[in-house]
Protein backbone atom coordinates (compact mmCIF):
# COMPACT_ATOMS: atom_id res chain seq x y z
CA UNK A 1 0.00 0.00 0.00
CA UNK A 2 1.37 3.44 -0.92
CA UNK A 3 2.08 5.62 2.09
CA UNK A 4 -0.38 8.29 0.89
CA UNK A 5 -3.10 5.63 1.01
CA UNK A 6 -1.96 4.60 4.48
CA UNK A 7 -2.25 8.23 5.58
CA UNK A 8 -5.83 8.32 4.34
CA UNK A 9 -6.72 4.99 5.94
CA UNK A 10 -5.18 6.10 9.23
CA UNK A 11 -7.35 9.23 9.21
CA UNK A 12 -10.42 7.20 8.26
CA UNK A 13 -9.78 4.77 11.10
CA UNK A 14 -10.18 7.57 13.64
CA UNK A 15 -13.74 8.09 12.39
CA UNK A 16 -14.43 4.35 12.24
CA UNK A 17 -13.22 3.92 15.82
CA UNK A 18 -15.51 6.69 17.05
CA UNK A 19 -18.44 5.11 15.21
CA UNK A 20 -17.69 1.71 16.76
CA UNK A 21 -17.49 3.25 20.23
CA UNK A 22 -20.85 4.98 19.70
CA UNK A 23 -22.46 1.74 18.54
CA UNK A 24 -21.08 -0.21 21.52
CA UNK A 25 -22.45 2.40 23.90
CA UNK A 26 -25.89 2.39 22.24
CA UNK A 27 -26.16 -1.23 21.11
CA UNK A 28 -29.51 -1.86 22.80
CA UNK A 29 -31.09 0.93 20.82
CA UNK A 30 -29.85 -0.45 17.49
CA UNK A 31 -28.76 2.96 16.16
CA UNK A 32 -29.53 3.81 12.54
CA UNK A 33 -27.00 4.94 9.96
CA UNK A 34 -28.28 8.49 10.42
CA UNK A 35 -27.72 8.35 14.19
CA UNK A 36 -24.21 6.90 13.84
CA UNK A 37 -23.30 9.49 11.22
CA UNK A 38 -24.54 12.32 13.44
CA UNK A 39 -22.43 11.00 16.34
CA UNK A 40 -19.24 11.27 14.24
CA UNK A 41 -20.27 14.57 12.60
CA UNK A 42 -20.69 13.20 9.08
CA UNK A 43 -23.63 12.94 6.73
CA UNK A 44 -25.01 9.40 6.24
CA UNK A 45 -23.73 9.51 2.67
CA UNK A 46 -20.17 10.35 3.71
CA UNK A 47 -20.13 7.78 6.51
CA UNK A 48 -21.33 5.11 4.07
CA UNK A 49 -18.65 6.08 1.58
CA UNK A 50 -15.91 6.17 4.23
CA UNK A 51 -16.82 2.71 5.54
CA UNK A 52 -16.93 1.30 2.03
CA UNK A 53 -13.49 2.74 1.31
CA UNK A 54 -12.01 1.52 4.60
CA UNK A 55 -13.68 -1.88 5.04
CA UNK A 56 -15.02 -2.71 1.59
CA UNK A 57 -18.62 -3.01 2.82
CA UNK A 58 -21.41 -0.89 4.29
CA UNK A 59 -21.50 0.12 7.98
CA UNK A 60 -24.54 -2.11 8.56
CA UNK A 61 -22.84 -5.18 7.12
CA UNK A 62 -19.58 -4.36 8.88
CA UNK A 63 -21.33 -4.09 12.23
CA UNK A 64 -22.91 -7.51 11.79
CA UNK A 65 -19.41 -8.93 12.18
CA UNK A 66 -19.07 -7.27 15.58
CA UNK A 67 -22.06 -8.90 17.28
CA UNK A 68 -21.79 -11.55 19.97
CA UNK A 69 -23.97 -13.87 17.86
CA UNK A 70 -21.53 -13.70 14.97
CA UNK A 71 -18.61 -14.18 17.35
CA UNK A 72 -20.17 -17.34 18.84
CA UNK A 73 -20.77 -18.81 15.37
CA UNK A 74 -17.19 -18.10 14.39
CA UNK A 75 -15.84 -19.66 17.59
CA UNK A 76 -17.80 -22.85 16.86
CA UNK A 77 -16.60 -22.85 13.26
CA UNK A 78 -12.99 -22.18 14.26
CA UNK A 79 -12.71 -25.50 16.09
CA UNK A 80 -13.13 -27.31 12.78
CA UNK A 81 -11.21 -24.87 10.59
CA UNK A 82 -8.22 -24.70 12.90
CA UNK A 83 -8.14 -28.46 13.32
CA UNK A 84 -7.93 -28.93 9.56
CA UNK A 85 -5.23 -26.27 9.27
CA UNK A 86 -3.24 -27.79 12.11
CA UNK A 87 -3.47 -31.27 10.64
CA UNK A 88 -2.49 -30.21 7.14
CA UNK A 89 0.10 -27.63 8.07
CA UNK A 90 -1.32 -25.41 5.33
CA UNK A 91 -2.68 -21.88 5.30
CA UNK A 92 -5.02 -20.45 2.72
CA UNK A 93 -3.42 -19.68 -0.63
CA UNK A 94 -6.28 -17.55 -1.91
CA UNK A 95 -5.54 -14.29 -0.14
CA UNK A 96 -4.80 -11.02 -1.84
CA UNK A 97 -1.69 -10.74 0.30
CA UNK A 98 0.48 -13.61 1.50
CA UNK A 99 2.94 -12.20 4.00
CA UNK A 100 4.94 -15.14 5.27
CA UNK A 101 5.86 -14.62 8.90
CA UNK A 102 8.63 -16.48 10.69
CA UNK A 103 10.23 -15.74 14.02
CA UNK A 104 13.05 -16.39 16.42
CA UNK A 105 13.48 -15.60 20.09
CA UNK A 106 16.18 -13.75 21.94
CA UNK A 107 18.44 -16.01 23.95
CA UNK A 108 18.27 -15.77 27.77
CA UNK A 109 21.66 -14.07 27.71
CA UNK A 110 20.46 -11.42 25.25
CA UNK A 111 17.39 -10.78 27.41
CA UNK A 112 19.53 -10.38 30.54
CA UNK A 113 21.81 -7.92 28.75
CA UNK A 114 18.89 -5.68 27.83
CA UNK A 115 19.80 -5.84 24.15
CA UNK A 116 23.43 -4.81 24.55
CA UNK A 117 25.16 -4.81 21.16
CA UNK A 118 21.85 -4.66 19.24
CA UNK A 119 20.96 -1.65 17.10
CA UNK A 120 17.22 -1.01 16.89
CA UNK A 121 15.68 1.38 14.38
CA UNK A 122 12.21 2.75 14.98
CA UNK A 123 9.74 5.19 13.52
CA UNK A 124 6.16 6.39 13.41
CA UNK A 125 3.97 5.82 10.36
CA UNK A 126 0.29 5.49 9.42
CA UNK A 127 -1.59 2.19 9.16
CA UNK A 128 -5.20 1.19 8.45
CA UNK A 129 -5.70 1.08 12.24
CA UNK A 130 -4.18 4.45 13.06
CA UNK A 131 -0.64 5.73 13.45
CA UNK A 132 1.83 3.20 14.83
CA UNK A 133 5.34 2.92 16.21
CA UNK A 134 7.32 0.10 14.62
CA UNK A 135 10.83 -1.01 15.60
CA UNK A 136 13.21 -3.46 13.98
CA UNK A 137 16.76 -4.77 14.08
CA UNK A 138 18.83 -6.64 11.52
CA UNK A 139 17.07 -9.80 12.77
CA UNK A 140 13.50 -8.63 12.26
CA UNK A 141 10.59 -6.57 13.58
CA UNK A 142 10.71 -6.48 17.39
CA UNK A 143 7.98 -3.97 18.27
CA UNK A 144 4.72 -2.71 16.77
CA UNK A 145 2.41 -0.55 18.86
CA UNK A 146 -0.57 1.56 17.82
CA UNK A 147 -0.48 5.12 19.06
CA UNK A 148 -2.62 5.50 22.16
CA UNK A 149 -0.45 8.09 23.90
CA UNK A 150 2.08 10.78 22.98
CA UNK A 151 5.15 9.85 20.94
CA UNK A 152 7.78 10.49 23.68
CA UNK A 153 5.97 8.09 26.03
CA UNK A 154 5.87 5.39 23.35
CA UNK A 155 9.58 5.82 22.63
CA UNK A 156 10.27 5.65 26.38
CA UNK A 157 8.39 2.34 26.58
CA UNK A 158 10.48 0.95 23.72
CA UNK A 159 13.72 2.10 25.38
CA UNK A 160 12.62 0.52 28.67
CA UNK A 161 12.22 -2.82 26.90
CA UNK A 162 15.67 -2.50 25.30
CA UNK A 163 17.67 -0.43 27.83
CA UNK A 164 21.13 -1.38 26.57
CA UNK A 165 20.37 -1.31 22.85
CA UNK A 166 21.25 1.53 20.48
CA UNK A 167 17.96 3.16 19.36
CA UNK A 168 17.85 5.09 16.08
CA UNK A 169 14.87 7.01 14.62
CA UNK A 170 13.96 6.36 10.95
CA UNK A 171 10.39 7.36 10.07
CA UNK A 172 10.95 6.88 6.32
CA UNK A 173 11.86 3.21 6.71
CA UNK A 174 8.98 2.78 9.18
CA UNK A 175 6.60 3.97 6.45
CA UNK A 176 8.13 1.50 4.00
CA UNK A 177 7.77 -1.38 6.48
CA UNK A 178 4.12 -0.63 7.23
CA UNK A 179 3.43 -0.33 3.50
CA UNK A 180 4.78 -3.89 3.21
CA UNK A 181 2.62 -5.12 6.08
CA UNK A 182 -0.52 -3.41 4.72
CA UNK A 183 -0.19 -3.55 0.90
CA UNK A 184 -2.76 -2.24 -1.58
CA UNK A 185 -1.94 -4.58 -4.47
CA UNK A 186 -1.46 -8.37 -4.69
CA UNK A 187 2.00 -9.28 -3.52
CA UNK A 188 3.98 -11.93 -1.71
CA UNK A 189 6.62 -11.23 0.87
CA UNK A 190 8.39 -12.44 3.97
CA UNK A 191 8.74 -10.84 7.34
CA UNK A 192 10.85 -11.95 10.27
CA UNK A 193 9.96 -11.24 13.90
CA UNK A 194 12.37 -11.05 16.82
CA UNK A 195 10.55 -12.16 19.97
CA UNK A 196 11.39 -11.31 23.54
CA UNK A 197 9.55 -13.33 26.18
CA UNK A 198 9.46 -16.43 28.34
CA UNK A 199 9.31 -19.86 26.71
CA UNK A 200 5.58 -20.09 27.50
CA UNK A 201 4.83 -16.65 26.07
CA UNK A 202 6.69 -17.50 22.88
CA UNK A 203 4.72 -20.74 22.54
CA UNK A 204 1.48 -18.75 22.81
CA UNK A 205 2.63 -16.22 20.21
CA UNK A 206 3.76 -18.95 17.83
CA UNK A 207 0.36 -20.63 18.19
CA UNK A 208 -1.31 -17.33 17.32
CA UNK A 209 0.68 -17.13 14.10
CA UNK A 210 -1.21 -20.22 12.96
CA UNK A 211 -4.64 -18.61 13.41
CA UNK A 212 -6.03 -17.61 10.03
CA UNK A 213 -7.06 -14.00 9.30
CA UNK A 214 -10.80 -13.59 9.79
CA UNK A 215 -10.89 -16.50 12.27
CA UNK A 216 -11.76 -16.05 15.94
CA UNK A 217 -10.48 -18.33 18.67
CA UNK A 218 -11.22 -18.43 22.40
CA UNK A 219 -8.65 -18.30 25.18
CA UNK A 220 -9.61 -21.86 26.11
CA UNK A 221 -9.28 -23.19 22.57
CA UNK A 222 -5.87 -21.56 22.21
CA UNK A 223 -4.77 -23.19 25.48
CA UNK A 224 -6.05 -26.58 24.30
CA UNK A 225 -4.13 -26.27 21.03
CA UNK A 226 -0.99 -25.74 23.07
CA UNK A 227 -1.76 -28.93 25.03
CA UNK A 228 -2.23 -26.80 28.15
CA UNK A 229 -6.03 -26.79 28.64
CA UNK A 230 -5.82 -25.47 32.22
CA UNK A 231 -3.58 -22.54 31.32
CA UNK A 232 -6.23 -20.08 30.11
CA UNK A 233 -5.17 -17.40 32.60
CA UNK A 234 -1.51 -17.79 31.64
CA UNK A 235 -2.48 -17.59 27.96
CA UNK A 236 -4.30 -14.33 28.67
CA UNK A 237 -1.23 -12.94 30.42
CA UNK A 238 0.94 -13.88 27.44
CA UNK A 239 -1.44 -12.08 25.09
CA UNK A 240 -1.27 -8.97 27.27
CA UNK A 241 2.54 -9.12 27.14
CA UNK A 242 2.65 -9.18 23.32
CA UNK A 243 4.48 -6.10 22.04
CA UNK A 244 4.13 -6.83 18.31
CA UNK A 245 0.57 -5.82 17.49
CA UNK A 246 -1.35 -7.21 14.49
CA UNK A 247 1.55 -9.39 13.25
CA UNK A 248 1.17 -11.54 16.36
CA UNK A 249 -2.63 -11.47 16.07
CA UNK A 250 -3.86 -11.42 19.66
CA UNK A 251 -6.85 -9.43 18.35
CA UNK A 252 -8.28 -12.74 17.06
CA UNK A 253 -8.69 -14.14 20.59
CA UNK A 254 -12.02 -13.48 22.35
CA UNK A 255 -13.99 -14.92 25.27
CA UNK A 256 -16.09 -18.08 24.98
CA UNK A 257 -19.20 -15.94 25.57
CA UNK A 258 -18.53 -13.96 22.41
CA UNK A 259 -17.43 -10.90 24.41
CA UNK A 260 -14.52 -9.10 22.83
CA UNK A 261 -12.28 -9.14 25.90
CA UNK A 262 -9.39 -6.80 26.61
CA UNK A 263 -6.88 -5.48 24.11
CA UNK A 264 -3.65 -3.67 24.83
CA UNK A 265 -4.29 -1.05 22.13
CA UNK A 266 -7.98 -0.47 22.85
CA UNK A 267 -11.14 -2.53 22.43
CA UNK A 268 -12.45 -0.30 19.61
CA UNK A 269 -9.29 -1.00 17.62
CA UNK A 270 -9.65 -4.74 18.31
CA UNK A 271 -13.25 -4.65 17.04
CA UNK A 272 -12.13 -2.72 13.96
CA UNK A 273 -9.48 -5.37 13.21
CA UNK A 274 -11.94 -8.24 13.68
CA UNK A 275 -14.60 -6.57 11.56
CA UNK A 276 -12.22 -5.59 8.77
CA UNK A 277 -10.66 -9.05 8.53
CA UNK A 278 -14.08 -10.67 8.50
CA UNK A 279 -15.31 -8.24 5.86
CA UNK A 280 -12.36 -8.68 3.54
CA UNK A 281 -12.17 -12.41 4.20
CA UNK A 282 -9.57 -14.18 2.14
CA UNK A 283 -8.46 -10.89 0.57
CA UNK A 284 -6.91 -9.63 3.77
CA UNK A 285 -4.28 -10.63 6.29
CA UNK A 286 -0.91 -12.16 6.88
CA UNK A 287 -0.25 -15.71 5.73
CA UNK A 288 1.88 -17.86 7.96
CA UNK A 289 4.48 -20.40 7.00
CA UNK A 290 4.24 -21.88 10.49
CA UNK A 291 8.01 -22.00 10.74
CA UNK A 292 9.61 -20.50 13.79
CA UNK A 293 13.16 -20.72 15.04
CA UNK A 294 13.59 -20.50 18.79
CA UNK A 295 16.83 -19.77 20.54
CA UNK A 296 15.47 -19.05 24.01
Amino acid sequence: MRTSELDEQSRNFAVVARAIEYIRSNARGQPTLEEIAAAVYLSPFHLQRLFSAWAGISPKRFLQYLTKEHARRELARARDVLAVAADSGLSSGSRLHELMVSCEALSPGEIRSGGRGITISCGFAPSPFGDALIAWSGRGVCHLAFCSTVAPAMIAELVARWPAATICRDDAQARALLATIFPATPTRGRLHLLLRGTNFQIKVWEALLRVEPGTLISYGELARRMAAPNAQRAVGSALAANSIAYLIPCHRVIRESGEIGNYRWGSSRKLAMIGREAALGSCMGNGVDGGGRRTG
